[in-house]
């Protein structure tokens, strides 16, 4: 672990001021439909106050322009407050006198809520005053955001420079040893199976990955940029134009490193995106005029299964067809089935990729579900998170 964490520091009659991730799905009538990263939190703060310390929780949720009743993080603090089993105050903003107030009169032991950092522009432009006075509330900083680690914001970066001790929480410490383990020293053989969408997406992800893995399997709708360009014929499947010549020059690259480079070899094909659409499955011929591939067949589901399973590292981003729909989720469940049975080290990350994986019964057979999207994507890309670089180094 490169960073030093909240266990190398003293905590006890502290304030510390915790950045979490508590960007949680709020339905219109305001529950919370998915509180997994709320619990991802637990830790680190049921840790801060084992220590003897006081502790600040501050968030964004959502992208609101200025105030919103509709994504206050009150219904956060009612959550958090049955999970960790102890009050957690919930303050009517995030800086200003009243919320300096009740940050001094916090006692050990004593948890408060900070109100939506995003109602104040200058926390996404990271204006210095804001990075500041949010640093004022506290007496220790940790990360445990790590979803907004790619982000260069007040609260994920700025405050750092203000406030010291600057550390990870225990969630960031699981994400950089994990994510860090598939980057910097995998144990081979190394397989990323990629899929979603766009394939413009996870270009950068790719040509990281091509000096790494021995295997990258690709699905998905971004599987039929680089079928097409292979001459396949795709149908009315979804493809990016514009990413052909890059989509060449990844096929090109994997053959000169001898990376094995699977694309789908049958597919589960429909003129419609719905529940009771007509399917077919077709192979070599490929997809006809009007039709639409929308998730991977039982073939490439076999092919792709025997490289996964005897993988020693697995890194999978991005479902392998339409899986929100039920005709086209057998090939997204079909691979988290074989990424539970690979007996090596198995990090799974991105939103539809989770989303698919909680359908299942297959999650605490992960080694690690992380729970960034754009950070976790950034991090396999190589780039350094403004939420990491800022935070102390370890020392021995």
């Amino acid at each position: 672990m490169p960073k030093a964490t909240i266990r190398d520091v003293a905590l006890r009659g502290k304030r510390v001021f915790i950045r979490v991730d508590f960007n949680v799905p709020l339905s219109k009538d305001g529950r919370i439909e998915d509180d997994t990263r709320i619990r991802a939190a637990v830790p680190t703060i049921t840790h801060a106050l084992q220590q003897g310390a006081s502790v600040l929780l501050a968030s964004h949720l959502g992208r609101p322009k200025g105030r919103s009743a509709a994504l206050s993080l009150q219904p956060v603090a009612t959550r958090l407050q049955e999970l960790l089993q102890r009050p957690v105050r919930f303050a009517p903003d995030c800086v200003g006198e009243e919320v300096a107030a009740l940050a001094r009169a916090l006692a050990p032991g004593d948890v408060l809520l900070l109100e939506n950092l995003r109602f104040h522009g200058a926390e996404e432009a990271n204006e210095a005053a804001f990075a500041q006075a949010l640093a004022r509330l506290g007496e220790v900083y940790v990360n445990d955001a790590f979803g907004a680690a790619h982000r260069a914001h007040a609260s994920t970066a700025g405050i750092a420079s203000y406030l010291q001790p600057a550390v990870a929480g225990l969630l960031m410490e699981q994400e950089i040893t994990y994510l860090g383990k598939v980057t910097e020293h995998p144990e081979p053989p190394v397989v990323a199976i990629l899929g979603g969408a766009k394939v413009s997406d996870k270009i950068p992800l790719m040509v990281n990955l091509l000096d790494k893995v021995s295997a990258l399997l690709l699905g998905g709708g971004m599987a039929y940029t680089l079928l097409q360009a292979q001459g396949y014929a795709i149908g009315g499947s979804l493809v990016e134009p514009d990413c052909l010549p890059l989509a060449r020059d990844i096929l090109a690259k994997a053959a000169e490193r001898r990376v094995q480079l699977l694309l789908p070899c049958d597919h589960v094909i429909a003129q419609s995106l719905t529940a009771d659409a007509v399917t077919r499955l077709v192979a070599a011929a490929g997809i006809p005029d009007g039709w639409k591939g929308l998730d991977i067949g039982p073939q490439t589901v076999q092919e792709f299964r025997k490289v996964v399973v005897s993988a020693r590292t697995v890194v999978w981003n991005g479902p392998m067809g339409v899986f929100e729909v039920e005709p086209f989720r057998h090939g997204t469940l079909a691979m988290a089935q074989a990424v539970a049975e690979c007996p090596g080290t198995t990090v799974v990350g991105g939103g539809d990729t989770i989303a698919a994986l909680a359908l299942t019964d297959y999650r605490e057979r992960i080694t690690h579900i992380s729970t960034g999207g754009g950070a976790s994507l950034e991090f396999l890309e190589g780039k350094e998170l403004p939420g990491i670089a800022c935070l102390n180094e370890h020392t021995a």
